[in-house]
Order: structure tokens, then C-alpha cells, then sequence
């Protein structure tokens, strides 16, 4: 009897170890195929972000209110400033841009708070919108203007005393951005209404001379000759000078944009440092 129960006992025992020895092989077998690298996950790389040289445009439509700037049998400056400055809103919004209206209606808004207005903007750009007059009835066409030296923040006295302006100028280099934003406004202008091009200039009026950021002044015609007067009578025409002027702007931001990229620094491949 003893015997027997000892071979019992080590039958048993042996049994229990194969038990053993099959259940780590089975525990081994699934964590080596629970463990296995599944698929790579995908990952979404963000597009760079487009560089945005200026997100809003500062319209300035002249005068208003008891100014009414120039005008001839009826028709005011005031009113059309005004005008082309709503149209050309609406063409920049429709573009994405953000737009400022230094006054949106017949109110009177004087040039120093049209440029603070703008100065307070982190980053804009202002268009000036004007039409001329002349003692000369033969006078026509259209002319874009930029401050050729910026007046120093703080300073805006300089502005109306040309012997200090010289003084500011020597120290000023010229205004390219405020020159490169006019040449683009003005040719689209005169491509669109095919009037006499006077070309792109440099004055020192004062809400484009005082303010920090690209500015320009369009005088969109002669309110003193009756072909100028006449065409701007027309509401097909003045779309025509307001689709000029935004055209112009969003060449303007088209070039920054594109300066902006080339100076942007390249990202370096993955994987490398």
C-alpha cells in the first residue's frame, strides 16, 4: 500500500508540473501575440499658416458733415467719397478682409481723429478717398498720393509747418510700402476707367502722413470738368472705381503675402533636428 501511494503521489505531482509548464506557455504565447505593434496610427499634419500681411483696411471716405469738400452744380464730395467708400466695403468683405470706416455717414470727422483712428489699429492699411478740383476747367483724370516721409508718431504738428517737414525727411526714409500700395491702386484705376492717368505722387496730406501703417489718398477725377463730373454721375462708373481700388489693395496684399512666405524660415524634414 505504500508503495503505491508514493507512485500516487509523484504521478500527481508530475502531472501538476506539465499543468504548469503548459499554462506559462499558453500565458507566454498570448502576451507575445497581444504585444505585437498594431497598424501606425495616422497622424494630420497642419498646413502652414498663410501669412497675413494685414487683416483690415481703414476706408476714409473725405469729408462730411459741414465739410463738403469740393463740388459743382450739385453734386458734392462729400457725398461721393461716401459712396465709393461703401462700395469698395462691400468688395473687401466679400474678399475676407476686414474693413474700418473712419465715418459711415454725412458726419463730420476731423483729420486728426481719421488718423488716430487708424493709429490704434494693430495692423491695417488706410485708403484715402477724394476727388479734385482745379481753377483749370480743362483739368481731368486721376491721381493716387503717398506721404513720402511719414511725420514720427507724436509730432503731427510737422505736418503743417514744411520747414520742419524737411527737417523730419532728412531723418525719414521714403514711405516704399505706402508708394508700392499707391502704383497698384492707381493702375488698376486707370485700366478700369481708362481715364487720363496722372500718375502716383508724393504729398504730405496730413491723414496719410500721420498715421503708421501704409496709407494712400485717391483722387478719383475732377469735380471742375464736366467729362469727369459726368462719368461719375454714373453708378456703373463709380463701381468701376471702387472695383479698382479694392483690385488694387488685394494686389498690395498679394505681394506681402508672398514676401512674407519667402522670408519665413523652412521647417526642417521630420526626424531631423
Amino acid at each position: 500500500m505504500v508503495g503505491r501511494g508514493s507512485r500516487f503521489r509523484r504521478g500527481t505531482r508530475t502531472a501538476i508540473a506539465w499543468l504548469g509548464l503548459l499554462l506559462m506557455t499558453v500565458s507566454f504565447a498570448w502576451w507575445q501575440w497581444t504585444s505585437k505593434p498594431g497598424p501606425p496610427i495616422a497622424t494630420t499634419t497642419r498646413a502652414p499658416v498663410k501669412p497675413e500681411p494685414f487683416p483690415v483696411v481703414v476706408l476714409d471716405p473725405g469729408h462730411g458733415g459741414q465739410d463738403s469738400g469740393a463740388m459743382f452744380a450739385g453734386v458734392l464730395e462729400k457725398d461721393l467719397t461716401l459712396d465709393i467708400a461703401q462700395r469698395v466695403d462691400r468688395l473687401l468683405q466679400a474678399e475676407g478682409l476686414a474693413t474700418v470706416m473712419t465715418r459711415v455717414g454725412d458726419a463730420y470727422v476731423s483729420l486728426a481723429d481719421r488718423a488716430a483712428l487708424t493709429n490704434r489699429i494693430p495692423n491695417c492699411v488706410l485708403v484715402s478717398i477724394h476727388f479734385n478740383e482745379d481753377s483749370k476747367r480743362a483739368s481731368t483724370g486721376i491721381e493716387t498720393y503717398y506721404a513720402e516721409h511719414p511725420i514720427p508718431l507724436g509730432e503731427p504738428l510737422l505736418s503743417w509747418l514744411p520747414f520742419l517737414q524737411t527737417a523730419a525727411a532728412a531723418a525719414e526714409g521714403p514711405d516704399i510700402e505706402s508708394q508700392s500700395m499707391a502704383g497698384f491702386i492707381q493702375e488698376a484705376l486707370v485700366v478700369r476707367t481708362q481715364a487720363v492717368n496722372r500718375g502716383t505722387k508724393a504729398k504730405q496730406f496730413f491723414v496719410i502722413a500721420n498715421v503708421r501703417h501704409p496709407a494712400v489718398l485717391v483722387e478719383g477725377g475732377f469735380l471742375t470738368n464736366k467729362e469727369d463730373i459726368a462719368r461719375l454721375t454714373s453708378s456703373d462708373y463709380r463701381d468701376q472705381i471702387a472695383a479698382a481700388i479694392s483690385e488694387g489693395i488685394i494686389r498690395y496684399r498679394d505681394l506681402k503675402q508672398h514676401q512674407l512666405a519667402l522670408a519665413a524660415p523652412t521647417p526642417a524634414p521630420e526626424g531631423h533636428e
